[in-house]
Formats: structure tokens, C-alpha cells, sequence
């Protein structure tokens, strides 16, 4: 039985994975979502701080040692953004779990990007963006997807 209980354990944890999108599947996903120009934001930068920050991948969660940990598609940190049991609440400002933002559905990373955005630091607050899509033509990161 517990041979059985093991195997259906593993088997469960093996059909988990990540999506990870393809370029142009979440421009189109972020545009129905209204990201397009939300806060004066080009869908092509938040395509772009999404590659370098995840490399599109919804399941995504690292932790530094010490530092708060980052969830999802769009790296949000415990420290501010999101409830993981570890951090002050009131420092949530999305109001989620940060497991919410581990879905592959990102629709609840969406509303805490808009959320985010809306903060003095607006993009800045990606590292990666300030890095690899601040001052660049980023329009490749949309270039073919019909959007």
C-alpha cells in the first residue's frame, strides 16, 4: 500500500510543470489582459522584462539566501508584493498568495504587474528591465506576433 501511495506521489509531482510561454503566445495573452500601453508601457517592454526576467516561465521561483524570494513569470518579491508566509503582510501590496503567482494561468500576475507599475519606481522596479529594455528598441520582443 505504501509502495502504491509512493508511486501515485511521484507520478502527481512528475505531471507538474511549468508553462513557459512562447514570445509571441504571451504578447497576445498580455494584450487581451490590457497590458498594452497600461501606464504608458509598450506591450514590447513588458514582453521584454518578462523573457529577461523568467525567461517566460510561469513556475519560476528563486531565492538568494536570506533575501526574499521571487515567484513567477514576472519575478515579484515576497518583500512587497505578495503573501508567502515569511514576510509582514502589510507589505503586500497585490493582496495574493505568492503561490497565485506560480500559475500558468497569469491572469493574477497580470492584475499584480498593474498593481506594481503604478509605484514611483513604474519598471524599474524589474532589474532586468532596467538592464535589457530601458533605453532599447525593444520591438523584436513583439516582431511577427500579429499584435
Amino acid at each position: 500500500m505504501k509502495a502504491l501511495l509512493s508511486l501515485g506521489f511521484l507520478l502527481l509531482s512528475v505531471n507538474v510543470q511549468a508553462k513557459v510561454f512562447e514570445r509571441c503566445e504571451l504578447a497576445k495573452v498580455m494584450k487581451t489582459q490590457g497590458l498594452d500601453g497600461f501606464a504608458g508601457i509598450s506591450l514590447a517592454h513588458w514582453v521584454c522584462m518578462a523573457q529577461h526576467e523568467s525567461h517566460l516561465n510561469t513556475l519560476l521561483k528563486k531565492n538568494f539566501g536570506g533575501r526574499p524570494t521571487v515567484y513567477g513569470i514576472f519575478q515579484f518579491s515576497s518583500e512587497f508584493a505578495c503573501d508567502d508566509g515569511q514576510m509582514p503582510k502589510e507589505r503586500n501590496q497585490c493582496g495574493m498568495p505568492c503561490s497565485d503567482l506560480l500559475l500558468d494561468d497569469i491572469t493574477q500576475a497580470i492584475k499584480c504587474a498593474k498593481t506594481v507599475v503604478k509605484s514611483p519606481e513604474d519598471m524599474k522596479i524589474w532589474s532586468a528591465w532596467t538592464r535589457h529594455c530601458q533605453h532599447e528598441d525593444v520591438s523584436q520582443y513583439i516582431k511577427n506576433c500579429g499584435v
